[in-house]
């Protein structure tokens, strides 16, 4: 069997940068994501709005490394960070007062990575 190698410049730039944050910051969350971006794309996590709703605590900052799906509801204010989104699930979770970011802005606003959890 060949070994497939990620050919996506943005994703590839992307695990480079977690990867150099996680050596300036010596914060081993951004490596953990990094690590897990490296898997194939489809070991990557997927996150239901519904799953959101069952781990996360009101106000958190969550991050999905892979994408987030529209399944269900979510009624808290959270701060959600993913690979991408569906478009209704970036909607539901706005309407509920969050907000969604790539991963390399809540890298770049909290670069220590403090009170960031990961859900897979």
């Amino acid at each position: 069997m060949s070994q497939r190698f990620k050919t996506n410049p943005q994703l590839i730039a992307l695990i480079n940068d977690l990867k150099a944050k996680t050596r300036e910051n010596e914060a081993a969350i951004w490596r953990d994501i990094a690590l897990r971006l490296e898997k194939p794309k489809s070991n990557w996590a997927e996150a239901n709005l519904s799953k959101l709703e069952r781990y996360a605590k009101d106000g958190e900052t969550v991050v999905v490394p892979g994408k987030v799906l529209a399944a269900g509801s979510v009624t808290k204010k959270l701060t959600v960070a993913a690979y991408s989104f569906s478009e209704a699930a970036a909607v539901g979770i706005k309407a509920a007062g969050g907000k969604t970011l790539t991963i390399a802005e809540l890298m770049d606003s909290n670069p220590e990575g403090s009170n960031v959890r990961i859900l897979r």
